[in-house]
């Protein structure tokens, strides 16, 4: 499964000669334009203003937050990490090229995103289901009180989470690109657990990239996240579902409802307003 489907762009061809994984992830899995749009234009619809502070958890090399202050110079951006090398990469690759008013409005911090302590922020967000890494009630329900009170008091917390029947099975889904194929690869699932173990890799040329990324996650569902987000304080949940297109993909357009659709895959967004 790819990250999503939305307005995926190419970039230019890699020039250098070793492999560059966080490159080759970026044209394959973000699409940080559209979900920064998509963030602003939520936050405008649920709360009548703009969102001026966001707070990247999960944030690896922060292309989001790198977005988000290049998208008006009244945002500041906030990402946590506790990789260091993923936030290097993003400070010379990414942060060295803003302006320098620009890259004074965003903030890369190793730090634990189950800390006390965290930025306050207009607006949380976990992207790219990296908060699937928590197994526990108690450990997500600890992440969930940790960003509801870093909100500020019109504060909202966005997820994206997918599904789908198809994530019960041994999987490789394989995507091509200008350049290269990218491969998610899902090598079990464990019904007792709901755990299940992803890789991600790459073909360039005759040559694969093996396990470049590894997840070890546990699928979790939206009824089971928004029942968490309640328990912990927030006053409203809301589902953003993506549409279809003829052919049954994922058209890249998220629309709130309160009633899914069963099929092999699915992505959405979990909105929690404080």
């Amino acid at each position: 499964m790819n990250k999503k489907s939305i307005r995926r762009r190419v970039g230019k061809k890699e020039s250098k000669q070793t492999f560059d994984k966080y490159f080759y992830y970026r044209k394959a899995v973000q699409s940080t334009e559209g979900d920064i749009d998509f963030l602003n234009k939520t936050y405008k619809e649920l709360k009548g203003k703009k969102a001026r502070t966001l707070r990247e958890d999960f944030c690896a090399a922060g292309a989001l937050s790198v977005e988000w202050v290049k998208k008006d110079s009244k945002n500041t951006a906030y990402g946590l990490d506790l990789d260091p090398e993923p936030m290097e990469y993003g400070k010379s690759h990414y942060i060295a090229k803003l302006s320098p008013s620009q890259q004074k409005r965003v903030h890369l911090l190793e730090k634990n995103v189950l800390e006390q302590g965290l930025p306050k922020v207009d607006l949380s967000i976990a992207m790219n289901f990296s908060y699937f890494c928590f197994k526990s009630r108690a450990v997500m329900k600890a992440y969930f009180e940790n960003v509801y009170k870093s909100l500020n008091k019109d504060g909202l917390f966005i997820c994206d989470i997918f599904g789908g029947s198809q994530c019960y099975d041994a999987i490789v889904d394989k995507t091509k690109h200008k350049g290269f194929t990218y491969y998610w690869d899902q090598t079990n699932f464990d019904p007792v657990t709901n755990e299940a173990l992803f890789y991600i890799h790459f073909k360039i040329g005759s040559k694969k990239y093996e396990k470049v990324f590894t997840y070890d996650w546990r699928l979790w569902s939206i009824s089971e996240l928004r029942e968490i987000m309640g328990d912990v304080g927030f006053k409203k949940t809301h589902i953003y579902w993506e549409g279809t297109t003829r052919n049954g993909t994922g058209d890249g357009v998220f629309t709130r409802t309160e009633k899914g659709e069963a099929c092999l895959s699915w992505i959405a967004y979990i909105v929690a307003e404080k």
